[in-house]
């Protein structure tokens, strides 16, 4: 290998890694079905790593989270299954159930983050969640007032 830097050949790998995860236009050569199906296997895969890293989030969609997730994310490139996440919760607030609201308040308790830059430990922050508050302090949260789920669990006994 001669060590050369063939431009045209990283424009079209960028072109290609754009469409593939970005929403981007199909680049000039490739196999334009093949690189759909590769770009739907790698959202899919995304929404499989949000919902470990965020399962009420998931869960408060049940069947249809990744349908919802991959209709959210075709056009965003990743910033990690954690930001990812947290960034659909603050995009679909008003949908979320109990659990999920609680999961990204707990989220927006320990960790600062405007949607742009990498998260940041928070040295004290107190957030609502369904039924009560979240308070943290020095990466410790304790969570003030009932957990609505399991009351409503109880009332189903």
């Amino acid at each position: 290998m001669s060590g050369t830097y063939d431009a045209g050949l990283a424009a079209a790998q960028e072109a290609l890694v754009r469409a593939m995860t970005a929403g981007g236009p199909m680049p000039e050569g490739f196999d334009a079905e093949a690189v759909r199906a590769a770009a739907h296997g790698i959202l899919l895969k995304r929404a499989g790593e949000v919902a470990r890293a965020w399962p009420a989030l998931a869960a408060s969609y049940g069947t249809s989270w990744t349908k919802a997730f991959v209709a959210w994310a075709a056009e965003r490139p990743t910033q990690g299954s954690f930001r990812d996440g947290w960034d659909f919760a603050r995009a679909h607030h008003d949908d979320l159930d109990a659990e999920a609201a609680r999961e990204a308040a707990l989220a927006e308790a320990r960790w600062n983050y405007d949607g742009a830059s990498p998260p940041r430990p928070r040295a004290a922050a107190v957030r609502r969640v369904p039924g009560g508050a979240a308070v943290q302090v020095r990466g410790r949260v304790r969570v003030i007032g009932r957990n609505p789920s399991r009351r409503s669990r109880r009332r189903g006994r």
